[in-house]
């Protein structure tokens, strides 16, 4: 059985800079997690956390990298859907993740999701050093080449609870994780979360 022990989220937050400061040059984060586990605000303190440090960090949403609604209810609303069509993962790697570690430069948003129309950002040049931290869902499934990985794990009671009841179909697709993450925090609480133990 694997064991946790309690860890506060700024305790956590230290542990990520630990381990990014053993990792030079353009690096990538990625911070997994249900939009009920609110990935992005963790992945906000971290790149505050990062740049007080003196390392460039920012923040890359998933969600202004979601597709077109037509392609995203091309098949309805179901587990499969919101799996494989919801978001554009393919966008996120070549767009930031390769585009970071290969020239240097990222595309921070893609799509906006609000307007359902292209977000049409310029690309930015990285910094030297530069951190990039991606939040959102499903992240870990997606065989990116993340640097580090945090996987925000909330069972199906805390999803039901914390997923307003139009978004449930999205459950059975959050609760599938085959990737071990860098840094496994149970997250039901998380004003109380817990680090699995390596």
């Amino acid at each position: 059985m694997p064991q946790f022990v309690p860890i506060t989220q700024d305790a956590l937050i230290e542990r990520l800079l630990e381990r990014v400061r053993t990792l030079p040059g353009y690096r990538v984060l990625a911070i997994d997690g249900a939009d009920a586990a609110h990935p992005t605000d963790l992945a906000h303190r971290t790149a505050t956390a990062l740049r007080d440090t003196g390392r460039p960090a920012e923040v890359v949403s998933l969600h202004d990298y979601v597709r077109p609604a037509s392609l995203r209810l091309e098949y309805g609303v179901d587990e499969i859907s919101y799996r494989t069509a919801w978001f554009d993962y393919e966008a996120l790697r070549r767009e930031v993740v390769d585009a970071l570690h290969d020239d240097g430069r990222w595309l921070p948003v893609l799509w906006n999701e609000t307007t359902d129309r292209s977000a049409r950002a310029p690309i930015r040049p990285a910094l030297p050093d530069t951190v990039l931290v991606i939040a959102g869902p499903m992240l870990l499934n997606q065989s990116l080449p993340f640097d580090i990985t945090v996987h925000l794990a909330m069972s199906e009671p805390a999803l039901r609870r914390s997923t307003p009841p139009e978004d449930h179909w999205t459950i059975p697709a959050l609760l599938e994780t085959s990737i071990t993450p860098t840094f496994f925090i149970r997250w039901d609480h998380p004003t109380r979360p817990a680090l699995r133990l390596p």
